[in-house]
């Protein structure tokens, strides 16, 4: 069962594709140890797709955030150093026609909400891009 109290981690990233697979790791083990196994798969799918974005996409450090709001959202982000808002989510219509880029549209049809700010970092400034599952 799910804990009545909110928590939150933070996990600095370098700017190395190997950064992916730390953080979806991580991350199992966080929800695992929260007794949200449940939430396990979708969530590392989702991370995935948020770190790899913002690993891929910029030259510059980057960072994920997994906060627990009671009483049952899960909230994953992921801030990079690139202060350019994401590519909009591609369309259903044309999802299977590429071969890169689907990465928002999987977050858009996978979580409950998602969306992006600014966000300025240790002086670096870039932005923030989140999603939300809800614990059924």
């Amino acid at each position: 069962m799910p804990e009545n109290e909110s928590w939150e981690y933070s996990l600095h990233i370098p700017n190395d594709l190997r950064a992916v697979t730390v953080s979806r790791r991580t991350l199992r083990l966080i929800l695992t140890m929260h007794g949200l196994i449940g939430l396990v798969d979708v969530a590392e799918l989702l991370a995935a797709e948020l770190v790899a974005n913002a690993v891929r996409h910029t030259g510059g450090p980057a960072a994920m955030r997994v906060r627990w709001s009671p009483p049952g959202t899960l909230r994953i982000g992921a801030w990079d150093a690139s202060p350019e808002p994401p590519e909009p989510p591609v369309t259903s219509e044309r999802v299977e026609e590429l071969e890169e880029g689907r990465g928002l549209a999987l977050v858009r049809a996978c979580s409950s909400l998602w969306g992006w700010q600014p966000l300025s970092r240790y002086g670096n400034r870039g932005k923030y891009v989140w999603c939300e599952l809800e614990a059924v």
